[in-house]
């Protein structure tokens, strides 16, 4: 089998693979539309449009690993361009006979009560859950067809440096730097999981080097002890040394707003993960692998000063 590992995307959970692979020396290419990304030295990078199988074909040739970090910038085109994403993904690993590994979240599941596991039926709820259910169901019929082996790591709500378009990005922690309340949505004093980005990379090398008997299967990334968001805002405004001060619109207001403002109406969706415990078991994955992820005192320090420093 080829060593050459093919990373689809480089927003922040492809930057920490190919950062992962680089410190690793093995060989890495990393595929973006614009055939541009910031990466160390020795990282091929070459120009490709995944939703176009043919191309994802001709970026993924010689792969023996294809890591599919793909993202979008926003929610209002989700059920128009997932499918053509999974789509390409899916035949460019099977063009270079390689596994496919998926960096996904954890929509499809939907809303639910209690902590959220691999096994849970996928859901048709809304537009955006139903989407991520409906490309869970390709990768899984695909590895069931013999056509490619595939398999998805599951995170929950990102943070780190680098991580900007995130509940603890820009509208909270970025705006914290500047003086500003942070925006959130939801109830600030329900318990929510994040994942931070380094540990997210770090679990789909995990998995990528298993073998066979990772894939065909959904893993959740290990998370540090669940917090709520009030506790993480005052731990990073700890960190920035300012006063911390929160906006949490009501749901009456978002609804007002996204009259306006289509990514706030279509965020308005998303508020089952924000008004009730968000809650995530990893034990599969900690069974398998390892169980430390970064603890708070050290993700958020490391967060904090990268948004000081831009």
């Amino acid at each position: 089998m080829s060593e050459l590992n093919v990373v689809l995307g480089a927003g922040p959970t492809g930057r920490a693979v190919i950062a992962r692979l680089a410190e690793a020396n093995r060989p890495t290419r990393v595929v973006t539309r614009s055939g541009t990304a910031d990466v160390p030295a020795g990282v091929e990078v070459v120009a490709a449009d995944v939703t176009d199988p043919a191309d994802a074909a001709r970026a993924c040739e010689g792969a023996g690993v294809v890591f599919g970090c793909v993202g979008l910038p926003g929610y209002d085109r989700w059920p128009e361009l997932w499918p053509p994403l999974m789509t390409g993904m899916l035949h460019g690993a099977e063009h270079a006979r390689a596994p496919l590994i998926f960096m996904d979240n954890l929509y499809m599941y939907g809303p639910v009560d209690g902590p959220r596991t691999e096994d849970m039926p996928l859901t048709d709820y809304g537009d955006k859950p139903a989407v991520r259910a409906q490309i869970t169901r390709m990768w899984q019929e695909a590895h069931a067809a013999g056509r490619v082996q595939a398999a998805a790591v599951r995170a929950s709500d990102f943070y780190g440096p680098g991580v900007t378009l995130a509940a603890l990005g820009d509208f909270s922690v970025g705006r914290m730097t500047q003086g500003k309340a942070a925006q959130v949505f939801g109830d600030p004093d329900q318990p929510h999981a994040f994942t931070y980005v380094p540990d997210v990379a770090r679990a789909l090398v995990s998995v990528a080097d298993a073998g066979d008997e990772a894939w065909g299967q959904a893993w959740h990334v290990p998370n540090a002890p669940v917090q709520t968001v009030r506790q993480l805002l005052t731990a990073f405004a700890e960190h920035l040394d300012v006063e911390l001060k929160i906006q949490a619109p009501p749901p009456a207001m978002m609804t007002l707003i996204g009259l306006f403002d289509k990514q706030v109406r279509e965020a308005k969706e998303m508020l089952y993960q924000w008004d009730r415990p968000f809650l995530v078991d990893d034990s599969k994955f900690a069974g398998r692998f390892w169980d430390d992820p970064t603890p708070f005192d050290v993700g958020i320090p490391a967060t904090a000063a990268w948004f000081r420093s831009r």
